[in-house]
């Protein structure tokens, strides 16, 4: 009897779902008025396109723009998408209406990992995405900085030719690819916050093994955002990782802001001067109350990953 109750009951939850499926799919296409969109395949109900993304999306956005054309339209889920697939196009959508396409999708781990949306690289068009932008490219990206950086890529580069030499003395092989990751890595790090992320120790090894993680996840593909039914069925486990990664990052940084600060404070105390990195114009900005725009510790914290 109580078999026969939970036919009933699935039976009926799954008869209702669909009914709202197709009455939901029904009024949308007749309340909406008709857009103009480029060519689209045939969708199915729910999921739109994305049973034709398959384990390699550019082969399959390859395959149709070869029948559909330069430009179409995809629906993944319940979130549209226009695919552009030619370099004139592109340069229409990516220059002539840049302001229009400028901002990102925001997804659920962008958001948690960048303290609701709060990196450069995230954030909307408006003042504090071109005052950040005007940063980068003179303070960042400048001659003045890449020449006072000198010294750490050629202390990098020499330390780098040595451990070949090393290797190759001892006729040991070398995995080059990942060693010149490490090299990158050393270099960007110790420009930002004056120190190496890719040693020998135990939290080098943490700090490079959480950028790896967060950039998965930012790269993941997460079946609750496009379609909401599933978010409460496939994102659980997802949301914990994307919390667990943010809570180690937080304390990293936090760490080394701490020291920062107090390494900021002796030499004031001792009226020191030196090479400022990254991270130390980031706090001179938070820290100036005559800044064109007045930034957070937090979000000094964000702008370093």
């Amino acid at each position: 009897m109580m078999e026969m109750d939970l036919q009933s009951l699935a039976t009926l939850f799954l008869v209702g779902l669909i009914s709202t499926i197709l009455v939901r799919t029904v009024l949308s296409r007749t309340s909406r008025p008709r857009l103009r969109l480029p060519p689209s395949p045939m969708a199915l109900p729910v999921f739109g396109h994305l049973h034709l993304l398959g384990p390699s999306p550019h082969q399959a956005f390859h395959k149709l723009a070869a029948r559909y054309g330069p430009l179409f339209y995809l629906r993944l889920g319940s979130v549209p998408h226009v695919v552009v697939s030619s370099p004139e196009i592109a340069k229409d959508f990516l220059r002539t209406h840049e302001l229009a396409f400028s901002a990102r999708p925001q997804s659920e781990a962008a958001r948690q990992i960048s303290y609701n949306f709060a990196d450069f690289s995230f954030i909307p068009y408006g003042p504090y995405w071109k005052f950040m932008k005007k940063l980068i490219m003179s303070e960042l990206f400048g001659s003045r900085m890449l020449d006072k950086f000198l010294a750490i890529r050629h202390d990098e580069t020499q330390s780098f030719i040595k451990f070949l030499v090393n290797k190759s003395e001892a006729r040991q092989e070398v995995h080059l690819s990942g060693e010149l990751i490490r090299l990158t890595n050393n270099v960007i790090s110790r420009m930002a916050i004056s120190r190496r992320c890719s040693g020998n120790d135990d939290e080098a090894e943490e700090v490079k093994n959480l950028i790896m993680e967060i950039a998965d996840l930012l790269a993941a593909f997460n079946i609750g955002e496009f379609v909401p039914l599933l978010k409460s069925f496939g994102s659980k486990g997802f949301d914990e990782r994307v919390k667990d990664v943010h809570r180690r990052f937080d304390v990293i940084m936090e760490k080394v802001i701490t020291e920062h600060e107090e390494a900021r404070r002796k030499k004031e105390e001792i009226k020191g001067d030196g090479v400022k990195d990254i991270l130390d114009m980031l706090l001179d900005i938070a820290e100036d109350e005559n800044s064109e725009i007045r930034t957070s510790l937090q979000q000094a914290r964000i702008q370093l990953l």
